[in-house]
């Protein structure tokens, strides 16, 4: 057991993460680069320990992924007893109980009572990708509209989907066709205000959508309900709302990209519980498996059905050890209400933000849900203008 409290050892980085580091540059490819120059030797719960003893709070969570925290022991204990029945035969040959018992909790659990059907891959990248693919499949058409400040993976159309240049996309194009890109709902970034935010936004939305692909050409709209890497952007109250109206007006796929805002992060079990907001296909990873490798996409029974056999799937996509490490973490999720945990943490830091926005003129912008809080420093408050170090 590690207590749970901040220890400092050594300076950061100690002598033996200074080891490692040199021999990272000496094996790894220079393009991993990696934040923290401390190396972690064991972690528990919400603290890190490195190889020199120091102890840090755990605030990366591995990319938004250790919601039930690290060394929860009902996934410990779940992953301990299917590693000793079996770890891989992949689902595609000799299928097993563990996959299907993901899916039929994902039915549950996501946004919507209608039927539903699931698919299981290894990454949030990967279940965007097939995301697209399902939607191409179901609809017959081929454009995908995301929008601004977007991220959705690091594979070839997920570099297409996502916005930002550094370090996602520089000279890894050409990049997959048929992707447009529309503005996203930025209430503090909007350009008259933020009060006409969503009336304009969503303006603009359906005008490029006309104008520049037509609602018959489009396959699917794939929005985060709430920005990740974007800045935890939160659309207006009712923008979500309207994009999936006009998707089912125009028989367009609307594709909730849930992979960080998921599981609890947000004081609900998705982002888009917050305003009934029901997506036909949900995607997820990260927080699903206590920080196993699995994602899925979720959606309409009749959407995800018109792929063909064999369409989807992948070697370890499903893998039985991260399945049952899955639903070890979202009875957790249930049985220590994280909901509500995540409810505690905003109510407790959005007043304090608030204080330290008034007292110092550095913070302009407050935003976010549950734990998926963020600040926007700028140089200037009344200006908005954006402090750059």
């Amino acid at each position: 057991m590690i207590e749970q409290r901040r220890i400092l050892a050594t300076a950061i980085p100690g002598p033996k993460s200074q080891a490692l580091a040199a021999r990272k540059v000496a094996a790894v490819s220079a393009g991993v680069g990696t934040g923290l120059p401390a190396y972690i030797e064991a972690a528990q719960d919400g603290i890190l320990r490195d190889v020199d003893g120091n102890q840090l709070i755990d605030f990366g969570s591995g990319i938004a992924v250790t919601n039930v925290g690290n060394g929860n022991e009902r996934v410990i204990a779940a992953v301990q007893r299917q590693i000793a029945d079996f770890t891989h035969t992949c689902f595609m040959v000799t299928p097993y109980e563990e996959y299907v018992a993901v899916a039929e909790k994902l039915a549950e659990l996501t946004p919507g009572a209608h039927e539903k059907r699931s698919a299981l891959f290894n990454s949030g990248a990967e279940a965007v990708e097939n995301a697209v693919k399902i939607a191409r499949s179901a609809t017959g058409r081929q454009a995908v509209v995301a929008f601004d400040h977007a991220y959705h993976g690091r594979t070839n159309l997920t570099m297409g989907l996502t916005a930002k240049n550094m370090p996602y996309k520089h000279r890894f194009g050409p990049f997959a066709s048929e992707i447009y890109r529309v503005p996203m709902a930025y209430p503090y970034r909007w350009p008259t205000s933020p009060e006409r935010c969503l009336e304009e936004a969503y303006a603009e939305f359906t005008d490029l959508v006309h104008a520049q692909i037509g609602e018959e050409n489009t396959a699917a709209v794939i929005i985060e309900p709430i920005q990740g890497e974007g800045g935890f952007i939160v659309p207006p109250d009712g923008f979500l709302t309207r994009i999936a109206d006009f998707c089912r007006d125009h028989g367009i796929v609307f594709i909730a990209d849930e992979v960080q805002s998921g599981f609890c992060r947000t004081g609900d079990w998705f982002a888009c519980d917050h305003e009934g907001v029901v997506p036909d296909l949900v995607t997820t990873a990260k927080g699903i498996a206590g920080g196993m490798p699995l994602a899925a996409v979720t959606g309409r029974a009749e959407i995800m059905d018109a792929v063909h056999s064999g369409g989807l799937g992948g070697t370890y996509g499903g893998n039985p050890v991260a399945c049952a490490a899955a639903l070890a973490s979202m009875e957790s999720m249930r049985e220590d209400d994280l909901n509500a945990k995540a409810r505690a943490i905003e109510d407790t830091l959005v007043p304090r933000l608030k204080e330290i926005a008034d007292r110092t003129g550095v913070i302009g912008d407050i935003r976010g849900r549950g734990a998926m809080l963020a600040v926007e420093l700028v140089e200037d408050q009344a200006k908005k203008t954006p402090r750059r170090r």
